[in-house]
């Protein structure tokens, strides 16, 4: 079989389930089981890998499922705790009085606070917050999905502390081999990890500061009386500085600190800047803009649910200080975890590893649950129902929700994570061929030779479009982009960088987030309205970072250790 024919049939997987997601319109849960039993079969037949290799891939993928889904639920039990608390009611509530400029209302609530959630809890929570609150204080249903989708974009890959790049790249890679050339060269994989995490931090922050002027032109053109682009323009430098405030402590973040931190850093401390100049009128625009009253907007706009700001009256009585320390003590938790040896060591001490599973080298796994984001975020949470509540009760629904949520994200990844591992381990096999993310990634760099960064980014937003998550983009396709850099010889670090600043851009049109987002707010069946708007802000994204790949990797010669 030709290179060409084994490149098609390698890619066949991913094609399989794009055309059942988008085409069929089918759900992730029948759609994903279908590509990981078409990977298998071409594992065992068109591959001739062992059966003994694709069932320990498997294995491996289970168990990088049970990390995942640990981080999942910690991530939406804090969330869901501090809702029975009420301390997200009295959040909201706070982000009511600073200003009457709907503009600078949609860039304080979607732009920094939801920022700040996303890089707490990820996985959709963000617009799925953002969007009820937005409505609350006055937004059209359709203005306020609109909103929370535009920043599922900057903060997505450092969202959920660092999982699109811990769990996401880092499982994503093949860590064996690329570990032992790393070493060869006089490297580690934590320090090429890192030059990864930079590189997705600094290109993000170039592009991403112009998310909030974005928003605002968005905001007036699509739902203003005038239909105007320029009625956002008059607040180009509120926005400027808003994107500025989140980004520039983002990038630093990302660059001397790690995955884990920079959105969730960068959001409290843009919230705190913006908030504080907002109430000062610092670079706000002297005239404020509005929406025409309700009894004028089209049925598009408009969702079936109400929001309440007052649904939780107990959430009246709680000090802000008292409703945002669960979010300061994760912070702090969460860095000293990575920068303190001893808290570090102590965490990881409770392991749980596989290795050589079934006796095939190189395929092992290891779950660390309380180094992992996920048991830092159920602590807080048990910590926040002591400084916040008055019974455990508020435990006992958030778990009841939280499991819930699970069981649907758990399906679907018990499928296609493997399916990602089966990938990555195919390169050793009976008939000597490359893997396939190799072949794949071989085929891709001879169609489009050295133009290949400008489209690094599309690759992984067509990932996050199809199965609606950065991380499991990150997972399907770094190693694919890795492969193609390596045969281009360009630095495979700014590569798999594109990918996951592609893969962030793409949860703007991911179909999942904006079913999520629409359904807090009413606007289920009317997804498409929302898709064809934030199809815009996408493209910007893509084509920015691909130009910024372009000038990086050939302009600047960026190299990475595997280029010594």
């Amino acid at each position: 079989m030709n290179e060409t024919l084994l490149a098609l049939l390698a890619f066949s997987p991913i094609v399989m389930a794009a055309i059942l997601l988008v085409g069929l319109n089918w759900p992730a849960k029948k759609a994903m089981p279908v590509a990981f039993g078409l990977t298998v079969l071409i594992a065992l037949f068109g591959w001739d890998m062992s059966s003994t290799r694709v069932l320990a891939s498997v294995f491996q993928g289970f168990g990088i499922t049970v990390s995942v889904l640990w981080i999942v639920f910690g991530a939406i039990f804090l969330l869901n705790t501090l809702k029975h608390t009420g301390a997200i009611t009295t959040i909201r509530n706070g982000f009511t009085d600073i200003s009457a400029d709907r503009r600078v209302q949609a860039i304080i609530i979607a732009w920094c606070f939801g920022s700040f959630i996303e890089g707490a809890s990820g996985f959709g929570t963000p617009a799925a917050i953002a969007a009820p609150l937005l409505v609350a204080i006055g937004f059209p249903a359709l203005a306020a999905v609109l909103m929370g989708m535009m920043i599922q974009s900057t903060p997505v890959s450092f969202g959920a502390v660092g999982t699109p790049i811990i769990v996401g790249v880092n499982k994503g890679l093949d860590t064996h081999n690329i570990g032992e050339s790393l070493v060869a060269h006089g490297s580690t994989w934590d320090a090429y990890l890192q030059q990864i995490t930079s590189s997705v931090a600094m290109i993000h922050a170039t592009v991403g500061v112009m998310i909030p002027v974005l928003m605002a032109m968005m905001l007036t053109r699509f739902f203003g009386k005038n239909k105007s682009w320029t009625e956002g323009l008059d607040i180009l430098p509120f926005a400027l500085f808003a994107g500025a405030a989140f980004t520039i402590p983002y990038a630093l973040t990302g660059v001397f600190l790690g995955a884990e931190f920079p959105s969730l850093i960068g959001g409290l401390v843009g919230l705190a800047i913006v908030v504080t100049a907002a109430k000062r009128g610092f670079l706000v625009p002297k005239s404020k803009w509005d929406f025409e009253s309700e009894d004028k907007w089209p049925a598009e706009w408009l969702g079936s649910l109400k929001i309440d700001l007052d649904e939780n009256k107990g959430a009246q009585k709680m000090s802000m200080a008292r409703a945002w320390a669960p979010y300061v003590l994760l912070a702090v938790t969460l860095v000293a975890s990575r920068v303190s040896p001893e808290f570090k060591g102590f965490l990881k001490s409770v392991s749980l590893s596989f290795s050589n599973i079934l006796g095939e080298t190189g395929v092992s796994t290891a779950i660390q649950p309380l180094y992992l984001p996920g048991g830092i975020l159920v602590f807080v949470a048990l910590v926040a129902v002591l400084i916040q509540g008055r019974s455990a009760a508020p435990l006992a629904k958030a778990f009841g929700e939280s499991s819930k949520t699970l069981i649907g994200a758990g399906f679907v990844l018990v499928f296609t994570i493997p399916m990602v591992r089966i990938f990555i381990n195919s390169g050793v096999n009976a008939a000597d061929l490359a893997s396939m993310p190799v072949t794949t990634a071989n085929f891709a760099a001879d169609l489009v030779g050295s133009a290949f960064p400008a489209l690094s980014a599309t690759v992984g937003a067509l990932g996050a479009f199809i199965a609606g998550s950065n991380t499991v983009s990150n997972m399907m396709f770094s190693q694919f982009q890795f492969e193609v850099a390596q045969t281009l010889t360009i630095s495979s670090a700014v590569v798999v960088a594109l990918q996951a600043v592609g893969a962030a851009a793409g949860n703007m049109i991911a179909i999942h987030n904006v079913v999520a987002a629409s359904a807090t707010v009413g606007l289920l069946g009317r997804e498409g309205a929302t898709l064809r708007k934030t199809v815009i802000p996408t493209f910007y994204y893509l084509v920015m970072t691909g130009i910024i790949g372009l000038v990086v990797i050939y302009g600047f010669n960026v190299t990475d250790a595997l280029m010594r």
